[in-house]
């Protein structure tokens, strides 16, 4: 009997975690679907399932926390919470040479866009190393940012004059070559300015916009993706990292990519068409009740003159605020995969 108990102890310490791993997790917009659809259920239950319940996880999100947009992955890199994710464009100011992550008009499916974010990663894991102390875990799409309009437009040109907020610091310099003024207004204000004329136009992912009611406040939609797939980066701050034994580092790393990463971009790739039939009511909307606004044909020159005007103008601009270091990588990795070189 003492033979058995022995046998039967050693056999449920070694199944059972020696302790647990608790992970504090600051999530993306809790109002939009990459959040509820795939990072909460990866960080609530995919990932501690995985772990045997080695991993226990505490989940808010930026935005629930007030936090300041440009705060988050500073934050992080300060160890104030263990994981955070947003979008890439938000920390910018720290990290100029991240705006080479999302670029505008060079992926227009989903496929691109994952091919240049692989291409990109390298670049994006050593600035989240250097900038902000940690270690990237995923970076994952909203869909294509597109420009929504309470102003009548008929092309791009009606763009010219309008006040339009960018939704990150590349696609505001390609509004301003184009002839509007870019305005500097976060997500969630966005509602009230277009509804009360701060501003004319806004751009952000077609299904966020419909998630978050600005089908209430904009009358046209352009489908042209001004504002690239606004990637998120989900990271975890490197002194927790490195603090992680071996196995859970690489539990972690499998169950992101498959569990959460795998499932956002699969989903990215009819969300355009998807998003645009719930805004403007042509065709099925998978997601609610389908609205009316009128939705502006991109032709073939106005997708011409915007990609001309990036690559002439835009990037090479870029190009010399983020240093010669930085092209050059992007040259050698994003540049390749897209066909486009700076010079």
């Amino acid at each position: 009997m003492n033979r058995t108990l022995s046998i039967l102890l050693a056999g449920t310490m070694l199944s059972a975690p020696a302790f647990a791993e608790d992970l504090s997790v600051v999530g993306s917009w809790s109002s939009l679907p990459l959040h509820n659809q795939y990072e909460a259920p990866f960080w609530t239950k995919t990932l501690p399932d995985a772990s045997g319940g080695s991993i226990n996880v505490e989940l808010t999100t930026h935005n629930q926390m007030s936090l300041g947009l440009g705060d988050i992955y500073p934050l992080l890199g300060q160890g104030v919470y263990d994981v955070a994710m947003t979008v890439a464009d938000y920390a910018v100011a720290d990290a100029p040479e991240l705006e080479g992550l999302d670029v505008p008009l060079l992926a227009l499916s989903a496929d691109e866009a994952r091919a240049m974010v692989d291409a990109a990663r390298p670049m994006v894991a050593d600035i989240y190393r250097d900038r902000f102390n940690s270690h990237v875990l995923a970076i994952a799409p909203y869909p294509p940012q597109v420009v929504f309009c309470n102003h009548e437009i008929t092309n791009l040109a009606d763009l010219e004059g309008l006040k339009v907020r960018a939704s990150g610091r590349m696609t505001a310099k390609l509004l301003e070559a184009l002839g509007a003024e870019g305005v500097n207004v976060s997500f969630a204000e966005v509602p009230g300015a277009l509804q009360n004329g701060v501003v004319d136009c806004a751009v952000t992912g077609a299904g966020s916009g419909y998630s978050a009611g600005w089908w209430e406040v904009s009358t046209h939609l352009l489908p042209i993706p001004l504002g690239g797939w606004d990637p998120v980066v989900t990271a975890i701050n490197m002194d927790k990292w490195n603090s992680l034994d071996a196995d859970t580092q690489g539990l972690i790393t499998a169950q992101v990519a498959s569990g959460f990463e795998d499932l956002a971009w699969d989903s990215a790739q009819d969300a355009l068409t998807n998003d645009i039939a719930c805004l403007t009511g042509n065709g099925e909307c998978p997601s609610g009740d389908a609205r009316s606004m009128t939705l502006v044909e991109v032709s073939d020159a106005d997708f011409t003159r915007a990609r001309d005007i990036l690559t002439s103008e835009v990037l090479p601009e870029w190009a010399e605020r983020a240093g010669a270091e930085w092209a050059a990588r992007w040259n050698e990795s994003v540049g390749t995969v897209v066909g486009v070189q700076i010079n």
